[in-house]
């Protein structure tokens, strides 16, 4: 029997990956002393991680996948242990569990990592493990350049677990709206080719890093899209962008950076449109009050431990975008597994 053709719920899948940070996040709180201070008294995350010792903004990533699982709950801005760790997951009760499963999570590279971004709010690779001094690494995008090989490594990498919510982006009417559309951040350029198949009359380019581009560009004749789809080699930081375009399309790229990064490429595109034109991101989307739901809250971790990022929620866009000029900030889930589709306008 031959393999089937991508769909856009691949939610399974997801679930399989990011089921992964469970236990070892939770030797990593008890290691730190999350469910012990939070049996004692409700705290802010701030009071928390002062009496933690643990890196402020790390730990309400932690929490709020903590709290998705039912570990720990949120009520007025104070955290609170639920009955459930109270009872097993407190060090001093007589039924604490860890002592169990402390020796029978074997991720132990993951908890490392877990670990020593908690405690530094830094990812692992920018730790010296001989000194503890910071000394910050970048990845080939945050460098603005890679080999042809890297290039192919990533766009084969991101392209896996972009098909089925490329498929779901593809099919919102929003973009049948449009007449040009540029992908910022392409990657292997499905969103930017799915969506153009999708939509006969938009015309797409796929802008990215020149060697990024390249890459795009063998999906491009591979999907036989070349008629409509086309590339620009662009660093999306140091180049001007192209201009002429009624749409742009960022997706799994404001979840890469800081929140000054997001607003920098907020304004840049901003800047870039025309007067009606339209942004749109593509992320899984943390809840407003950020306490789950846990495949955005350990997806968040994931960042956490490997870019400068995280997962936002529709406020946290609503603000970003909104400082930027961007009105009419709206989100809507797509169908393409846990992704939804924040879009605004340039008045």
């Amino acid at each position: 029997m031959s393999a089937l053709r991508p769909t856009n719920d691949d939610s399974a899948i997801w679930d399989l990956w990011l089921g992964q940070f469970r236990l070892p996040m939770v030797n990593v709180n008890d290691e730190v002393g999350t469910f012990k201070a939070l049996s004692e008294a409700a705290l802010t995350t701030d009071a928390l991680a002062a009496q933690l010792g643990v890196d402020a903004r790390a730990l309400a990533m932690h929490l709020a996948a903590l709290c998705s699982m039912g570990l720990v709950e949120k009520r007025l801005g104070l955290w609170r242990a639920t009955h459930l760790a109270r009872t097993w997951l407190h060090p001093d009760g007589a039924g604490y569990w860890c002592h169990f499963t402390r020796h029978v999570d074997y991720n132990t590279t993951l908890r490392a990592r877990l670990l020593t971004s908690l405690r530094t709010g830094k990812r692992p690779g920018d730790v010296s493990e001989d000194t503890g001094e910071v000394k910050p690494r970048s990845v080939e995008w945050e460098r603005g350049t890679m080999s042809q090989q890297v290039a192919a490594d990533i766009a084969n990498f991101m392209h896996a677990h972009s098909q089925a919510p490329a498929l779901g982006a593809a099919a919102q009417g929003v973009f049948g709206e449009l007449t040009s559309l540029m992908d910022i951040g392409c990657g292997s350029g499905i969103y930017g080719i799915e969506i153009a198949r999708a939509h006969p009359n938009l015309k797409v380019v796929l802008m990215d890093l020149k060697e990024m581009a390249a890459e795009a560009q063998k999906f491009i004749d591979r999907a036989g899209m070349g008629a409509r789809v086309t590339t620009a080699g662009v660093n999306m930081f140091t180049e001007q962008w192209p201009r002429g375009h009624d749409g742009h399309f960022f997706s799994n790229i404001f979840h890469d950076w800081s929140d000054a990064t997001c607003r920098l490429l907020a304004h840049k595109s901003y800047e870039a449109l025309p007067v009606g034109g339209r942004i749109f991101l593509n992320e899984i989307l943390m809840d407003d009050d950020y306490t789950g739901p846990f495949v955005a809250a350990a997806f968040s971790l994931q960042m956490l431990i490997g870019t400068l990022g995280k997962q936002y929620s529709l406020a946290e866009f609503r603000d970003i975008l909104g400082s930027a000029g961007f009105v009419d900030v709206e989100a809507i889930r797509t169908g393409g597994g846990y992704y939804s589709l924040v879009s605004a306008r340039k008045p």
